[in-house]
């Protein structure tokens, strides 16, 4: 307990997630959990991470590979990784009428919140709540759908695993092509992309908005900068990113389908490829410009505080208007009448410059770990397809064009890595690394340097 207390609470977050892989990994190594009765080390770990860091990357087949109770080990580890261990434990503390400790608290506060605030358990709860409601939702509606075409305990069963995957933005999924088969339905794309959209704002801007709306009791109560922030730039990357594919495909992959067809195809992945990782249409068969596009929607991802990766909407949003008010000469940082802290500017292009850092180192190193036949067959088509998977595993998306399945057993351990940087976050990670300690450094005299 004396450990415990003298732990940061970012390294009691990645300890969380580090004891929950390693629990999955045991339980998916158990004979019950697979058809065959047996899988290798590295592929159970690879799953319990991808579940656990709601990535949805996969070695091996979840519906058929693993049997009823493997699959519901990895619909566990989903749930947990999606609500976030720490919420999980704070909510177990809050049950059994608990004090919740101070470095819970903490780390609560470095998930889930933008500005010091008092009232973590008030949030938790909402957390918990909202999430109920929207998985319940969810599955009433997608059993009520899937009904129509399967037995009523399959329906439900389909219904409740691709629920929490969705809201989850895990992206796993018990079909074997994911929702390819669903390219036309309407309503099936209109549940899954709203349970995606939810579970990827975050958290926080749920709560602002509900406290908004539901207990301002008659005063004037406005949302705050980072719940307007994530709202419009959600809205814009999603219309953006349907507006590019369609635009990009419509001679190519969507030639021939309906209006319909066309809109729901662009729509759906335009929302998925920021967090969820389903698809219904072949990544594969994509152009390089769409492919491009999706790794840069990818690499930015969900909202703070969701259940999704990326370096986050509110980064994009930042640099954006960082980078417009050095064109006009501007030295603050305004978004919607309100300063932007300088430590937060620093801390969103300190954010961007690892991020890439780290995705092109691990992207060399896996390029190095390509057997030796595919490195120098003069063959590049692999390029493209383990960038794509770097930034997927990174932004823990989960789209993949294939790649997943043959890279080598250090290439999988590389992806592991990336998945759980990803879901825990860089600067938790710099901060472990690092520390969190600021320092002047040795300061010398000032000499100017050429740029840009």
């Amino acid at each position: 307990m004396k450990v415990f207390r003298k732990m940061h609470p970012g390294t009691i977050l990645l300890s969380s997630y580090l004891v929950t892989i390693g629990v999955g990994t045991f339980l998916l190594l158990l004979p019950a959990s697979t058809v065959s009765g047996s899988i290798s080390f590295i592929n159970a770990l690879f799953t319990s991470t991808s579940a656990v860091c709601v990535t949805g990357l996969i070695v091996v087949d979840t519906g058929s590979y693993f049997t009823f109770f493997g699959q519901n080990i990895i619909l566990a580890l989903i749930q947990l990784g999606g609500l976030g261990v720490m919420t999980v434990s704070v909510t177990i503390f809050l049950l059994i009428g608990k004090r919740v400790s101070f470095k819970h608290r903490m780390a609560m506060q470095d998930l889930f919140a933008h500005t010091p605030r008092e009232d973590i358990n008030q949030l938790v709860k909402s957390i918990l709540w909202f999430t109920v409601i929207a998985e319940i939702s969810g599955i009433l509606l997608l059993t009520f759908h899937w009904a129509k075409e399967y037995p009523l305990t399959k329906a439900l069963y389909l219904a409740v695993f691709h629920t929490i995957s969705a809201f989850c933005n895990a992206g796993f999924s018990l079909f074997t092509n994911s929702f390819m088969d669903y390219t036309n339905d309407v309503f099936l794309n209109i549940v899954i992309c709203a349970l995606i959209i939810f579970g990827g704002i975050g958290f926080p801007v749920v709560y602002d908005i509900y406290k908004t709306v539901f207990r301002s009791q008659g005063r004037r109560v406005r949302l705050s900068v980072q719940t307007k922030t994530v709202l419009i730039t959600t809205f814009i990357l999603i219309i953006g990113g349907m507006a590019v594919f369609w635009s990009v495909e419509q001679n190519t992959s969507i030639h021939g389908c309906s209006f319909v067809g066309r809109f729901l195809t662009s729509l759906f992945q335009s929302i998925t490829c920021r967090t969820a990782g389903f698809n219904t249409i072949n990544i594969a068969t994509l152009g390089n410009a769409t492919l491009a596009f999706m790794i840069f929607l990818m690499f930015f991802g969900a909202s703070p505080g969701s259940c999704g990766g990326g370096i986050k909407t509110t980064t994009l949003a930042v640099l954006s208007k960082f980078a417009w008010s050095r064109i006009k000469n501007k030295i603050r940082v305004n978004l919607f009448k309100k300063s932007i802290p300088k430590d937060t500017v620093t801390k969103s292009i300190s954010l961007v410059v690892i991020s890439i850092a780290i995705i092109v180192t691990v992207f060399f190193l896996l390029l190095l770990s390509m057997p030796e036949n595919i490195r120098y067959s003069g063959h590049h088509s692999q390029f493209l397809s383990y960038l794509f998977e770097v930034v997927s595993a990174f932004g823990t998306v989960g789209l993949s064009m294939g790649a997943t399945t043959k890279i080598s057993c250090l290439g999988k351990v590389l992806i592991i890595i990336m998945m759980l940087i990803g879901r825990v976050g860089v600067l938790t990670f710099s901060y472990l690394i690092a520390g969190v300690e600021l320092t002047n450094g040795i300061e010398y005299a000032e000499e100017n340097i050429m740029i840009g």
